[in-house]
């Protein structure tokens, strides 16, 4: 079976950056499965994968527009140490969900300077060209739920 919208692909993978730098990898781990076609993972990794067989091996390169987009410096603002909780113990890495006019969105803290606290909205790989080492492992037929709910009802996906 060819991978194709609709359908269940396992991959294993290695995603790094131009440098050579491992960024992610499934190496150690149960295989990445999705649901072709849905949305579930980056359009230009989804995009070198159709049409690819079980035992195919993918080399290829996204670049910010085809993976998780531009860095958009709109997305950084400096806000008032006072918008947060007086006991949050606020550092450069976390994450959590904000809400603005634009819907919800995770935001991640890249600066604190006493009470300025910079937040990005960007993804962390945003303005990244991406190069994915992928095998497809297996493929076959997505079931009438898994299409409804977008996602994998099994190891490597999503269980319940």
């Amino acid at each position: 079976m060819q991978v194709a919208p609709r359908t269940v692909v396992s991959i294993e993978y290695t995603l790094t950056d131009e440098d050579g730098g491992v960024i992610d990898t499934s190496n150690g781990g149960d295989p990445l499965s999705y649901v072709h076609g849905v949305g579930a993972i980056i359009p230009g990794l989804e995009a070198a994968l159709d049409g690819r067989a079980s035992g195919d091996r993918v080399a290829v390169t996204v670049e910010p527009s085809d993976g998780y987009g531009e860095h958009d410096p709109q997305l950084v603002q400096d806000v008032h140490r006072s918008q947060f909780p007086p006991d949050a113990d606020l550092e450069v890495g976390m994450q959590f969900q904000a809400s603005g006019p634009g819907g919800s969105r995770v935001v991640t803290v890249v600066g604190v300077e006493g009470d300025r606290i910079t937040l990005d909205g960007n993804h962390p790989l945003a303005g990244t060209t991406l190069c994915f080492d992928v095998t497809v492992v297996a493929v076959r037929a997505a079931s009438e739920q898994e299409i409804a709910h977008g996602h994998v009802h099994e190891p490597g996906g999503h269980e319940h």
